[in-house]
């Protein structure tokens, strides 16, 4: 996927995630959990179309229907984030078209705020490094920085230490229950494990890390959750992404994928998306820089 243009508006993808695994080893100085994970990027996910404004006005186009205010959007705040930092006098109108569902654990959030700073450091010239737009994008939520750097990534810490990893090729049947569900309702619950033994890259790799702290929490509290995965199980390892309702059950080949999703019971909200090597976001960056020479 690359970034195209249409007159004076580029589009840009911002890819769903996966938590191939999710434990909690302890809690922090500073009040949060330690947390380790693998992030699968995948070949689906959101679309944002963006105008750059020249006088320095940064607005949320497109449809009214929006979840949270425009003020607290991360698309916005991501925009004015970057605008400040390189001191720059442009603005955006920036429209996302919304594929991922919210609060399911696939990162759409989390994936359109990295994608705008991506994409606006690119068409504003900021010049930002990766690691400076990484820092930027910690400010925004523990989740944005792999999206900026656009690699499957073992992550430590609240998930902003990342280190890269080759994931096999996979195809993953995806299923979102519905549920969305307050972060801190889950940590609060009496049959969350906090103090996992820390794993290693080894670990995972030879498969004896698996699981998501969070599965028996959200099984017990939301019976969707509980159904999607117990329908899934029918067809594989079902497990559970982030601290959301979304499910899924990793396949290695599209074929199985695609044979697994018409035997699923009806009325469930199901499809199949590629894990990508990389995210198609640093194709349409070096997409656009190709164009721009």
């Amino acid at each position: 996927m690359s970034a195209a243009v249409e007159t004076d508006i580029s589009i840009w993808p911002a890819p769903g995630k996966l938590n191939l695994f999710l434990r909690i080893i302890g809690r922090r100085p500073d009040g949060y959990h330690s947390l380790q994970t693998v992030f699968q990027l995948l070949d689906w996910g959101d679309t944002l179309r963006i105008r750059v404004r020249d006088d320095g006005q940064v607005r949320r186009a497109g449809s009214d229907d929006y979840a949270v205010p425009e003020a607290g959007d991360l698309v916005v705040r991501a925009a004015l984030l970057l605008q400040t930092k390189a001191k720059k006098r442009q603005g955006a109108d920036i429209c996302v078209e919304k594929r991922i569902p919210l609060g399911g654990g696939f990162g759409g959030g989390s994936s359109d705020a990295a994608t705008t700073l991506v994409a606006l450091n690119q068409l504003w010239a900021t010049g930002l490094s990766e690691d400076q737009l990484a820092e930027l994008a910690l400010q925004l939520g523990a989740d944005v920085p792999v999206f900026v750097r656009g690699r499957n990534a073992w992550a430590e810490g609240v998930g902003e230490r990342l280190s890269p990893i080759e994931l096999p090729p996979s195809a993953y049947l995806i299923v979102d229950s519905g549920v969305s569900a307050p972060t801190g309702e889950l940590f609060q619950a009496p049959e969350l494990t906090r103090d996992a033994a820390p794993a290693t890259i080894s670990d995972f790799v030879s498969g004896t890390v698996r699981g998501n702290a969070f599965e028996p929490v959200l099984r017990r509290l939301h019976p969707a959750v509980d159904s999607a995965l117990s329908a899934l199980s029918q067809c594989g390892e079902a497990c559970l992404t982030g601290t959301g309702g979304g499910c899924f059950v990793r396949f290695a080949h599209r074929e199985a994928a695609d044979a697994a999703l018409r035997a699923l019971p009806s009325g469930l909200k199901a499809w199949v998306a590629m894990g990508a090597v990389h995210s198609p976001l640093r194709d349409a960056v070096a997409a656009f820089q190709q164009a721009s020479k």
